[in-house]
């Protein structure tokens, strides 16, 4: 009934400022309840097609003015940056390709877990879906990813570990607290582009090192500490974006006495780290929080909607943050911050988990193979994850990127990962969108023979 109500106003058939029959009337002859009446005009109300008068009844709404203003000017084209990626990423068409993007497919997700949480906190009484909650979020779920990161290592008391919207909104918060604008920062080159975009926004200088198949060149990163006197370090040790390495313990030892030296705090964001394949070795682990901040989250491996994060830091840190946190959101994803907790007591994150973490092993070795039957080589062996980080000689990365997408096809090029833009040669797999024969046969039209 709303469609055809919706119709013959849309098509002028029931004129503006017509009054549409009363709500028993509409019932009668339609034979449906008062109720379905009163909810098919509160939609037509919803969609601007009818407006409410206290005590009088409906009406058709007036019709919304078109403003003509001239031909519609086509958005300029973007330049091929970490926003490039960003915006692409979320808005591609449902049919695109999407081989370079950053996150897992539905499929791989937890949507069924979600459901079977949603559903059980549903049915529980005094669940809190209305509450702002505590401050630093839910403290279940604190409790719960306390034991998580004693299995990684990192000593932390619930008091220590603070619930965020996503591990996005964990770095903000401790780059706010960490660095001031003009301040330096180092990242590793390539680096995941968010870091970059994320650090552009708070006005600081940024400073890539190059990335060695062990992590950061440390030669050169001890030459930037001395030269630059950076405030902070922002890093991922384990499966490392874009690149899937895992640092070596040698590195990650180095690292934390460079940072005792020359006084440097240290973020160490471990979105992927649970989908790592052998254990690697953590700063946080080694440092006890000091002077390192760990992030965490769920958005990869749960869900992009039901969105989740977290850090861990020492407590003054702590403090700060959560300052911070009440004047930027003052609230918490309370919703989503109980629907992972349940998922983590039942233990079924760790099953599904392990789940992604063998369709990811198969689905590497053949998009390996179909990368190498394309002319590309991979830089080093990932430590697991979804990440291939492919060169191939010759090739324009961003001229592949640009032409991809005209043709419906995301690729993630690797200047958009490196500050110091040596990275032109390279390309981001996601193991995980990179089956479809059309993306390959678009690569051996564009990689030269």
């Amino acid at each position: 009934m709303v469609a055809y109500l919706a119709a013959a106003i849309e098509s002028r058939q029931l004129a503006s400022g017509a009054k549409l029959p009363s709500i028993r009337s509409f019932a009668l002859t339609s034979q449906i309840s008062k109720t379905t009446a009163v909810e098919a005009y509160d939609r037509l109300v919803a969609k601007g097609l009818a407006i409410s008068k206290a005590k009088s009844g409906f009406y058709v709404a007036a019709p919304r003015q078109v403003l003509e203003i001239g031909r519609a000017v086509a958005a300029p084209e973007r330049k091929i940056d970490e926003f490039w990626m960003l915006r692409n990423s979320l808005q591609l068409p449902s049919g695109a390709l999407r081989p370079g993007c950053g996150w897992l497919p539905s499929d791989y997700l937890h949507e069924e877990g979600m459901l079977r949480a949603l559903g059980s906190l549903r049915r529980e009484a005094g669940a809190g879906l209305t509450a702002y909650g505590e401050p630093a979020g839910y403290r279940p779920l604190r409790e719960q990813l306390q034991r998580h990161l004693d299995g990684r290592g990192i000593d932390v008391r619930p008091d220590g570990i603070v619930l965020t919207d996503s591990g996005s909104q964990a770095l903000d918060l401790a780059i706010r607290l960490l660095v001031r604008p003009g301040d330096t920062v180092l990242v590793d080159d390539p680096c995941y582009f968010n870091f970059q975009a994320s650090l552009r926004a708070h006005r600081v200088n940024v400073l890539g090192i190059p990335l060695t198949p062990d992590g950061p060149d440390l030669h050169q990163f001890e030459v930037a500490l001395a030269q630059h006197r950076p405030r902070l370090y922002i890093t991922n040790t384990a499966l490392q974006n874009p690149t899937g390495i895992s640092f070596s313990a040698a590195v990650v030892h180095k690292i934390l006495l460079l940072s005792q030296q020359y006084d440097f705090a240290i973020i160490e964001d471990d979105t992927f780290g649970d989908l790592e394949e052998r254990p690697a070795v953590r700063l946080a682990a080694l440092d006890q929080l000091q002077c390192v901040i760990y992030i965490g989250s769920f958005s990869k491996t749960l869900s992009g909607a039901a969105r989740c994060g977290y850090l861990a830091a020492k407590a003054e840190w702590i403090e700060a943050i959560l300052d911070l946190k009440l004047a930027t959101t003052f609230g918490n994803n309370e919703l989503s911050a109980r629907l992972i907790c349940k998922l983590l007591l039942d233990g079924s994150y760790r099953k599904h988990t392990e789940a992604i973490r063998q369709r990811l092993r198969k689905a590497s070795v053949s998009v390996r193979k179909r990368l190498h039957d394309s002319g590309l080589e991979l830089w080093a062996e990932p430590a697991g994850g979804p990440f291939l980080w492919v060169q191939g000689e010759g090739m324009d990365a961003s001229h592949i990127a640009s032409t991809g997408l005209a043709s419906g096809i995301l690729f993630a090029p690797g200047n958009v990962f490196s500050i110091n833009k040596t990275a032109a040669q390279f390309l981001r797999f996601n193991a995980a969108y990179s089956h479809d024969p059309r993306i390959y046969a678009f690569l051996k039209k564009q990689t030269p023979a």
